[in-house]
């Protein structure tokens, strides 16, 4: 007995230990599914052959866990699609999370394996009449996302009939379907326009912003169809989600510059003139400022940026400076949108420069684009604080930034031309430094300057010094008079005429900077910057009335020639190209020295076997152009032969025209225009568009070519469309109930007012307890005076005990209510009759 009990107990426990085993790997399974999904993406081959046999487990679990594997290999571009008929049979799993994971299989699938995605097209109709809502609109995701132009017509009757569907989810799938149907066979394009239609009256603003953004995608220039939505868009503006916002903002932003007419500005006569509907987009947008959500805040700055009369931009500069606060990626897209509003209207922003004033640990676009802002915002009040901040800017570890705020020091100096000194003072120190870049800045920036003030018409007046400063800051301290050395003026040795010793030396300060960056030509590495200075050598080498080496030349233009031909070579294109153009004019300015026409005559050599075809036409054009101009000024001294040798084989078999040396110095030196320097960023480009924030011409909204013109912003018109298009039932005044008593004849006539579509309450009398003996009290002391003597009446009653006469008020109650509901309703009162 003890032997049978014993065995009942070590198989009891036996059965107990097997049991807790199981419970353990199942617990220990759903924290191994649960877990993160790195392992997934590790798995080996022998756990990819299980899948096909995990999917047509009948456990949840394993399904789920195959189907989780397939994504990963999906994600890691492994190719899944022998898989698909065991996953087609898992489309209609009771499992919710299991059926989303093969919807998106099917989605990534179908395009490739369309044969067999047909055979889930059966499912997914049966699924459209789901009770549950996310069910419905998961099928119609998926139905329309199996991109197979066979089965168009299928998904265009399951978008239609999505379309009219009670729940607004199911009608915002519909509505992102319409893209997806159109994107694949845009012959339905009409029918597609009536479901539209249909969507754009949805009361929801679940559905209303998809709805509005379908339409933008298929028909962009089909903004008609707006017209009776018009105004219910902007007043359910604050109901719509937050990237519904953005949508419709911009298509609205659109559709006012197409059909309202343009705001006219205040005048001194009359104020501004705004469309009503203008006012109306205007005020209901204006709380979005407060999302918060950054691409609604942005969206609504752009709106009031180009709608916005001039009175109300104000309100845009608030909500973008918060921005900046945010994040740094939010904080890079503002700066975008501030610096083309900062640049129309800088006023908005001059008080608030402190916040653009750019931080050490600033992305590199973030830097550049506070820098572009302050010099939008230069004034002559803050251009001395942000010449400094400049100044620090210059010794940035980036280069592009550098390059940034040495051209912004140029800048000021334009803008403001008081601060020109203390710019010069800045760049001249620069050149010394030891950084090419900061060097190679500097010397463009001087260059602009030194050419647009050199071509400034000359001043006659009297130019003297402030106070008496060195040599170097005096010329510094001149802020570059204006001086136009004529060339033909240097070459008949005419003197310059100033009115004073001080103003020579004044007039002498754009050559003194020329001749300090001619000394440093060497230091001086970067291809641009060096080819910078060659320009300036040739273009104001000339000197007239000073006793130099070479006559009519500065003394330093020829050594500079030198050091150019010695290392032409090894320079760039840019730079050879300068080289030639200045050996040209050096031996235009001094034809009869026969060391510098060898020195060009080299340098002509060189460049003739150039590997640049740029250089060696430049060099082929020179050598032509000066063919007369030096053989005929050297036939009557030249001993070596020089001037006969000189391009030899251009005048050998190749008649032509040869040109007079005042001809060939109109062609060389006259002509050139100062420069201007180039915003950091275009003005051209739009408000919301990628390239604003990324800085690229070459990117666009939308990757059709037609879609471009979607782009542009459209122009005003001077005249709107006729408003009454955009009435609509909405906007109709609507007859306003009174709450009534139908016993009252009174008040039958005194109607209360009710909100504009509100269901009207009638209040409808129970038994027949209504007032007797109704009157139309005109007065309240008489309406007082007869309440207070009923009252009396009644005590009275009751003390005399008159009871019998209940049943006659009754009959007569009854009466008075039959004529009062007579007076109401005339067809009783003729049933009566007949």
């Amino acid at each position: 007995m003890d032997g049978i009990n014993l065995n009942a107990l070590s198989e009891n426990a036996t059965r107990l230990g097997m049991r807790i085993q199981e419970t353990i790997a199942e617990h220990t399974r759903d924290l191994s599914l649960t877990r993160g999904g790195s392992s997934l993406f590790d798995m080996a081959d022998d756990k990819a052959k299980n899948i096909t046999k995990q999917l047509e487990s009948s456990s949840d679990r394993e399904k789920l866990d195959a189907m989780k594997r397939l994504i990963a290999l999906i994600s890691k571009n492994r190719p899944v699609s022998s898989y698909f008929p065991a996953v087609v049979k898992n489309v209609a799993s009771p499992n919710l999370e299991l059926r989303k994971l093969v919807y998106i299989y099917l989605l990534r699938c179908a395009p490739s394996e369309p044969d067999l995605a047909l055979l889930s097209i059966n499912t997914f109709q049966r699924d459209l009449a789901d009770p549950s809502p996310l069910i419905r609109a998961m099928a119609l995701r998926v139905l329309s996302g199996i991109r197979v132009p066979t089965v168009a017509t299928i998904v265009l009757m399951a978008v239609r009939k999505s379309a009219a569907d009670p729940s607004p989810y199911v009608r915002k799938a519909a509505a992102l379907a319409v893209i997806k149907v159109h994107k694949v066979d845009q012959a339905h394009h009409p029918t597609l326009l009536d479901i539209m239609t249909t969507l754009l009256r949805d009361r929801s603003p679940l559905s209303l912003g998809t709805a509005v953004l379908a339409l933008d995608t298929i028909a962009p220039s089909r903004l008609d169809l707006l017209h009776v939505h018009f105004r219910r868009l902007c007043r359910a503006l604050p109901d719509i989600d937050a990237w519904g916002q953005v949508d419709v903002l911009r298509v609205l932003v659109r559709y006012v510059r197409t059909m309202l007419p343009k705001p006219v500005p205040a005048s001194e006569r009359q104020g501004e003139e705004v469309d009503k509907d203008l006012k109306l987009l205007l005020a209901c947008a204006e709380p979005l400022f407060m999302n918060k959500n950054p691409a609604v805040v942005l969206a609504v700055a752009r709106a009031f940026y180009y709608l916005a009369p001039s009175s109300m931009l104000s309100k845009i500069s608030a909500p973008l400076l918060r921005l900046l606060s945010v994040s740094r990626e939010v904080e890079r897209v503002a700066l975008a949108y501030l610096l083309v509003v900062a640049r129309s209207h800088p006023v908005l922003f001059i008080t608030s420069h402190n916040r653009f004033l750019v931080r050490v640990d600033d992305a590199e676009q973030v830097k550049r684009r506070k820098i572009s802002v302050l010099l939008a915002l230069c004034t002559a009040d803050n251009h001395q604080t942000l010449l400094r901040e400049f100044m620090d800017y210059a010794q940035d570890t980036d280069d592009s930034v550098v390059g940034d705020a040495i051209h912004a020091i140029g800048r000021i100096a334009s803008l403001v031309p008081s601060s020109t000194p203390q710019c010069l003072t800045a760049l001249m120190g620069m050149i010394n430094s030891k950084q090419d870049t900061i060097v190679s800045n500097a010397v463009l920036v001087l260059k602009s300057l030194v050419q647009n003030q050199l071509l400034t018409p000359s001043s006659t007046s009297t130019t003297t010094l402030p106070t008496p400063f060195s040599s170097q800051q005096a010329l510094l301290a001149s802020s570059i008079p204006s001086l136009t050395p004529s060339i033909s003026t240097s070459l008949s040795a005419a003197p310059l005429s100033f009115t004073s010793t001080e103003s020579t030396s004044v007039a002498q300060a754009p050559l003194s900077i020329i001749a300090q960056l001619a000394q440093r030509i060497d230091d001086i590495r970067h291809p641009h910057a060096r080819a910078c200075v060659l320009w300036l050598v040739g273009q104001y080498g000339s000197v007239t009335g000073t006793k130099t080496a070479v006559e009519g030349v500065a003394d330093w233009a020829p050594d500079v020639l030198r050091k150019a031909a010695r290392s032409f070579n090894t320079e760039a294109s840019l730079v050879k190209l300068q080289t030639l153009t200045l050996a040209a004019k050096l031996i235009l300015l001094a034809p009869t020295h026969r060391t510098l026409v060898l020195l060009a005559q080299y340098v002509f050599t060189l460049a003739r076997y150039d590997e640049d075809w740029d250089v060696r036409d430049r060099a082929r054009m020179l050598r032509t152009l000066l063919v007369g101009a030096v053989t005929g000024i050297m036939s009557s001294n030249d001993e070596d032969g020089v001037g006969e040798n000189w391009n030899k084989e251009e005048q050998a078999g190749r008649p032509g025209v040869v040109l007079r040396r005042e001809q060939v110095t109109r062609v060389l030196f006259e002509g050139k225009t100062g420069t201007i320097e180039e915003e950091l960023v275009a003005d051209a480009r739009p408000l919301g568009t990628l390239s604003l924030v990324m800085e690229s011409e070459s990117l666009h909204l939308h990757d059709d070519d037609d879609d471009e013109t979607v782009i542009d912003l459209p122009e005003w018109l001077e005249q709107g469309i006729d408003p009454a298009l955009r009435d609509s039932d909405d906007d109709a005044p609507q007859v306003a109930s009174s709450v009534q008593a139908i016993s009252s004849q009174a008040t039958s006539s005194q109607r209360v007012p009710t909100p504009a579509g509100s269901t009207p309450v009638v209040l409808t009398p129970i038994g027949g307890s209504t007032p007797k003996d109704t009157k139309d009290w005109r007065d309240l002391n008489k309406f007082y005076a007869s309440e207070s003597e009923s009252e009396d009446e009644s005590e009275e009653e009751e003390r005399n005990g008159i009871g019998e006469h209940s049943s006659e008020d009754e009959e007569t109650s009854e009466d008075e209510e039959d004529e009062g509901v007579a007076e109401h309703d005339p067809s009783s009162s003729h049933e009566r009759a007949s």
